[in-house]
């Protein structure tokens, strides 16, 4: 992103490689634009796209992809293109900048700089798509913005970043990868809201939501997957008709399954028919839902299961 008056996305894949000069003579890198919008203004239509995109560049010879986009919303758009890439074994990573061009220490040459080579590297093939920002190897499962502007923004929780950037190299010290069953085909149009439950929360709110002809519903309950007595009842009714995932708000951690048993607890909901979201943050987890029932499958629950306590 560039501009006088407030940036916006103007800026090329060959104007981006032309602000690396430091790749000259390292790895043979090309440059392709497919779209040129605000991170916040990428779709899973757009996720479908540049998926596609991925595989047809490996297909052509590739050894890995660097896909440069905004960071707004990077933590999701890197776990949806995990799931829709899931069989792919060569480096896929995507990147960006907390700090545009006109802004004194731009961090994103050297966040391009750090991505080709990790895309180039043989240590980096069986990961998934990661996400390396300020020279942190994030897996896409596990990352979140945490900072609105920092160029240390990016962390990962609960288990910590999959290595580091080092001497145009990069450092893998966790090689887990978790796969997830998404089917292929994403065809279907679905509206699943993710809503945060809040102290007094508005149950009119949630009674408005859910009768709206929602697809799916994705809860961010308090603590280990906690919510008011009065709305319990509500989505274990819900649940009887579409999938409703119960995450946790909290930064790190996961949703129980058996520690409390007061009415509106985990153990309450799981076994009313919520279905847990595990250690996956509530972002993540409307990612995933929706991905599972864009291809027409209902089995959300099955999805789940490589991050369930």
């Amino acid at each position: 992103m560039t501009g006088d008056s407030g940036v916006s996305p103007t800026m090329g894949a060959d104007q981006l490689l032309a602000a690396v000069p430091q790749l000259v003579g390292g790895p043979n890198v090309t440059g392709r634009s497919l779209i040129q919008i605000p991170g916040a203004n990428i779709t899973f239509d757009h996720l479908v796209m540049v998926a596609a995109a991925v595989r047809s560049e490996l297909a052509d010879g590739s050894r890995g992809v660097v896909i440069v986009q905004g960071t707004d919303t990077i933590e999701e758009t890197a776990f949806g293109l995990d799931l829709l890439l899931s069989d792919v074994d060569a480096p896929v990573i995507v990147t960006g900048a907390m700090r545009n061009p006109t802004l004194a220490g731009h961090d994103g040459p050297a966040n391009i700089y750090a991505s080709v080579h990790a895309a180039d590297s043989a240590s980096m093939h069986g990961l998934g798509v990661t996400v390396v920002m300020n020279d942190t190897v994030h897996a896409a499962c596990r990352v979140q913005k945490r900072h609105a502007s920092k160029p240390d923004a990016f962390e990962s929780t609960p288990h910590g970043p999959l290595g580091w950037f080092q001497e145009s190299k990069p450092v893998i010290v966790d090689s887990t990868r978790v796969i997830f069953n998404v089917p292929a085909d994403q065809a279907r149009e679905v509206r699943i809201p993710l809503i945060p439950v809040t102290l007094d929360t508005d149950l009119a709110t949630w009674e408005a939501v859910i009768e709206s002809g929602i697809d799916g519903l994705v809860v961010a309950g308090f603590g280990v997957g906690h919510v008011p007595e009065n709305l319990a009842g509500l989505l274990i009714e819900t649940a009887t008709n579409i999938p409703v995932v119960l995450a946790t708000r909290t930064a790190a951690g996961s949703v129980h399954t058996s520690t409390y048993g007061f009415g509106g607890s985990e153990r309450h909901l799981l076994e009313g028919g919520l279905i847990s979201a595990g250690w996956l943050d509530p972002i993540k987890a409307r990612i995933l839902t929706t991905l599972v029932l864009r291809s027409g499958s209902q089995d959300v629950a099955t999805a789940f299961l490589p991050v369930r306590p």
